[in-house]
């Protein structure tokens, strides 16, 4: 199977990142001083990307909504709790994924989340209908394998091969070593692997994996 592809954020992306982290570093002293109307600017600038994240972990946007409500009632419980020299998003970002494992333990939830993201192949920029078609058959068999995978696992998976987030910000969103994030990473990677290779060898040689 091909090796996963670092992904290189383009610098107008990094510099939005950063003005967004000024943002909130405002928005978050304004909550801290008493102002009430600023933790709503809060949601606003975080909602879709805490919906989106929940939404990858559970599988159901309607369950994803109550999750990310619940994820921002919390937020605002434990908002003083908050460590202004880290990163916020990772800050919320750990609340979020621990919120959704909550969810689907209590409902006895396995499900995993889409990885449209995720760069197949070398040339996945080239588009015509039997590739769409066997990508489309790859992500079926991937969210299947994927449905095995433990939490850490999991949420491994999806912060890294899925939202592209860096190593280091994924053991601080999963509040463990970068070194035991990389090892749910291979085994996450690794059970995939075999699962691919098990159901769909012929698939995974056509679109170049070895």
């Amino acid at each position: 199977m091909a090796t996963p592809i670092t992904k290189v954020k383009p610098q107008y992306k990094i510099d939005e990142e950063d003005r967004i982290e000024r943002e909130t570093r405002e928005i978050i002293r304004r909550v801290k001083g008493g102002e009430e109307k600023a933790f709503s600017e809060l949601v606003r600038l975080y909602y879709n990307q805490v919906a989106a994240l929940a939404y990858k972990m559970v599988g159901d946007y309607d369950e994803a909504a109550d999750i990310a409500q619940n994820v921002f009632v919390k937020t605002s419980r434990n908002i003083w709790r908050y460590d202004e020299t880290k990163k916020f998003y990772t800050w919320l970002y750990r609340i979020t994924v621990n919120a959704s494992i909550d969810y689907m333990r209590k409902h006895n939830r396995h499900n995993h989340e889409s990885i449209d993201n995720i760069r197949e192949t070398a040339d996945d920029k080239i588009d015509t209908p039997e590739i769409d078609y066997r990508r489309g058959m790859l992500r079926q068999y991937i969210d299947e394998a994927a449905s095995s995978l433990n939490d850490k696992q999991r949420s491994a998976f999806m912060l890294r091969d899925v939202d592209g987030c860096h190593i280091n910000d994924v053991a601080n969103i999963m509040n463990m070593p970068e070194a035991t994030v990389r090892w749910y990473l291979h085994r996450a990677r690794a059970k995939i692997k075999k699962e691919l290779i098990k159901k769909c060898p012929q698939l995974l040689l056509a679109m170049g994996f070895k």
